[in-house]
C-alpha cells in the first residue's frame, strides 16, 4: 500500500539521521520505527492488563502488606 508522508523539515532531518545511523533507506527506517512503536504500545497494554489483574486478585494481600 502506498502512503505519502508529509514531514516538517525537522522531522525529515531526524528521519534522515535515523536512516543513516541504521545504514538503510528512509523508507525502511520509517517502517521500522512505526513497527517498534506499535510493538511498544502493545507490550504496554499487555503489561497494564497483567498489572490490573494482579492488583485486583491480590488486593487483600496488598492491603495487609501495606499496614
Amino acid at each position: 500500500m502506498a502512503l505519502n508522508l508529509r514531514l516538517s523539515e525537522e522531522q525529515d532531518a531526524a528521519l534522515t539521521r535515523l536512516a543513516k545511523e541504521q545504514g538503510t533507506s528512509k523508507q525502511v527506517a520509517a517502517t521500522t520505527a512505526i513497527m517498534a512503536a506499535a510493538d511498544a504500545a502493545e507490550r504496554k497494554l499487555q503489561f497494564d492488563a497483567a498489572l490490573d489483574e494482579i492488583l485486583n486478585r491480590d488486593a487483600g494481600l496488598l492491603k495487609r502488606l501495606a499496614e
